[in-house]
């Protein structure tokens, strides 16, 4: 996937990936309440999400359907984010996640199952 979302961009499909298709009024209502965003804002970043290939538009009512899916997203995210703070290192990445907090004995198992399944 080369489509670059930008944080602004992530919260209009987050409202998609949340609640299925809806109206872009549904999606500016949302944010207006979560991030104060009034519906100019949302409409304008609904349009640079379609523009982008990431949302599709149908009628009646402005409805919009998320064209990604948030696994995608997720993914190349992370990978970025490894690329460009952590040299390119998923051991780096897991080391840092680890030594941020005290980790429950079911975080840590759930760990360790990823890991189990990754070998």
């Amino acid at each position: 996937m080369d489509i670059k979302l930008f944080d602004s961009e992530l919260k209009v499909m987050d409202v998609l990936w949340r609640e299925g298709d809806v109206t872009a009024k549904h999606i500016s209502d949302v944010l207006k309440e979560a991030v104060g965003w009034n519906v100019n804002t949302t409409y304008t970043l609904i349009k640079r999400c379609i523009k982008k290939g990431a949302i599709e538009r149908s009628e009646p009512h402005f409805m919009c359907h998320a064209l990604i899916p948030k696994e995608v997203v997720q993914e190349v995210e992370t990978n970025e984010l490894i690329d460009k703070v952590y040299d390119g290192s998923v051991d780096k990445l897991f080391a840092a996640l680890l030594g941020r907090k005290k980790l429950s004995a079911s975080q840590i198992e759930k760990l360790k199952q990823i890991v189990e399944e990754a070998e």
